[in-house]
């Protein structure tokens, strides 16, 4: 599953629209403390995060996530859009709440690790 089919599936909103979205989505982590993510996500993850700091593109770089899905109805900062764009980052975003939207994915055959 690519994140195009999840954005599409999910009606998510793409806040990098400059930024492929073709990249395999193998798995999931959700949490909001970076250096859990840090320690536990896997490379190609989806991490889905309320956090819209500038810091959450760095830790997608260096753990080579597919990508970010921002929930809750938040928006990324002003410079973390930039440094997304800069890093090629995709960043996305959801109305829905975390749980309701790890439902989801999981629905859709998104695990964990």
């Amino acid at each position: 599953m690519t994140l195009t089919d999840l954005a599409t599936r999910l009606e998510l909103k793409v806040f990098t629209a400059g930024i492929p979205l073709d990249r395999p989505v193998l798995g999931g982590y959700a949490s909001d403390l970076l250096s859990d993510v840090i320690g536990h996500a896997r490379k190609d993850d989806l991490w889905v995060t309320m956090q819209v700091h500038p810091n959450i593109v760095a830790v997608a770089v260096l753990k080579e996530l597919a990508g970010i899905v921002l929930v809750n109805g938040r928006e990324p900062a002003p410079e973390t859009f930039a440094q997304a764009e800069r890093e090629k980052v995709p960043v996305l975003g959801t109305r829905l709440g975390t749980f309701e939207l790890v439902g989801r994915l999981y629905a859709m055959g998104v695990k964990g690790g």
